[in-house]
């Protein structure tokens, strides 16, 4: 039998079906390692605005009935990612299912546009649903395809995480800490390197396809390169992934978005970290050597990738460093493909969720 775990968490939630609803308990569905927790920590601090909450967990791998009690007493339910055995639990009218999900807006193919097989499951985890929260009306259609759920619950109110850029910030001294945490005594840019994970290994280890030597000494003076792997790359490359030459791995960093705030240029590739930093108006590369291998066997686009990036697309290391070098970079194609991702851009995202749900 298919989903056989998630049904036996759908059963045990059945146990607390006529618990009472507590009209001000907040409760936000999580991993243990509490990953993806930037749209769920900015909806917080919104209630935490508006009076006594009263807040709790649900971790998604720690069976507890006091935890499914809670759950089900609940008025406000948050998720950040997907959580299967949402479809087999029946939820009471008065509760009330919110889907934020942690990647802003809509870049690789994800959930039902790739994986046909869970399309079912993910249309009941809809019917639980009660609203998806996107960043723009642009992308609505990718999402109802994505979770395969109804559009009129789609609801484009913003990106609560994305909150946190317009909030006041002394870079230099976040920029400072940053170097003094990896012992990097530098008044250099920061050029930050945020490779995604490819299924097929041979890929993954980015210092097969980026020529460091070469990198640092054409760009050295100026730069250093801070290199932060993806969480799941573990999953995709059973060796190291070092080299020797000057870098920074800040993969342990603990503020993704704090490196956004501090670094100068991003390098990536398909992640859609790229949306986010767009959001601060930085220079972006989009460093795909794995272009043909990755469109032909990963999981695709929602638009086409070489037209649409808000940034030049290279193949190789003398590429890559020819645009920094040359500082190749049209700044209004970032500031129209922003446009495609996000309806307001204002700093205010999470208080219309709150504002939404509550009213």
């Amino acid at each position: 039998m298919r989903y056989i775990k998630h049904r036996i968490y759908g059963a045990l939630f059945k146990l607390y079906k006529y618990t009472y609803v507590e009209k001000n308990r907040v409760t936000f569905i999580i991993d243990s390692n509490e990953s993806f927790k930037g749209n769920l920590d900015y909806i917080k601090k919104e209630f935490e605005k508006r009076g006594n909450f009263d807040f709790h967990f649900f971790y998604k791998d720690k069976l507890s009935f006091s935890a499914f009690k809670t759950l089900a007493s609940s008025r406000f339910i948050f998720l950040n990612d997907n959580f299967f055995p949402l479809a087999f639990m029946n939820f009471s009218p008065k509760n009330i299912v919110v889907q934020l999900w942690h990647a802003p807006g809509a870049f690789k193919k994800f959930g039902g546009s790739v994986d046909l097989k869970s399309r079912k499951v993910l249309k009941k985890a809809g019917e639980h649903t009660d609203y998806l929260i996107v960043s723009s009306r642009n992308i609505q259609e990718f999402y109802r395809e994505a979770f395969q759920i109804p559009k009129t619950k789609i609801k484009p109110l913003g990106l609560p995480r994305a909150d946190y850029y317009f909030e006041d910030h002394d870079i230099e001294d976040l920029k400072s800490k940053f170097f003094e945490k990896y012992n990097f005594s530098s008044d250099k840019k920061i050029i930050l390197y945020t490779p995604t994970f490819r299924d097929e290994e041979k890929y993954n280890n980015v210092f097969d396809f980026l020529d460091l030597e070469k990198f640092n000494e054409s760009l050295g003076d100026e730069y250093v390169l801070a290199l932060r792997l993806h969480p799941k790359i573990k999953n995709f490359y059973k060796d190291d992934i070092s080299a020797g030459g000057d870098y920074i791995d800040c993969s342990d960093y603990p503020s993704e978005q704090e490196l956004l705030l501090i670094s100068d240029i991003l390098i990536t590739d398909y992640s859609s970290i790229m949306i986010e930093f767009a959001l601060l108006n930085k220079p972006i590369v989009f460093f795909t050597y794995d272009y043909d291998s990755y469109l032909n066997k990963e999981r695709g686009f929602y638009f086409d990738f070489k037209s649409t990036v808000p940034g030049p697309v290279v193949y190789d290391s003398n590429q890559l460093i020819d645009v920094i070098k040359n500082h190749e970079f049209d700044e209004s194609r970032i500031l129209e493909f922003v446009k495609t991702q996000f309806d307001e851009i204002d700093g205010h995202a999470s208080e219309r969720v709150v504002d939404y749900l509550l009213k």
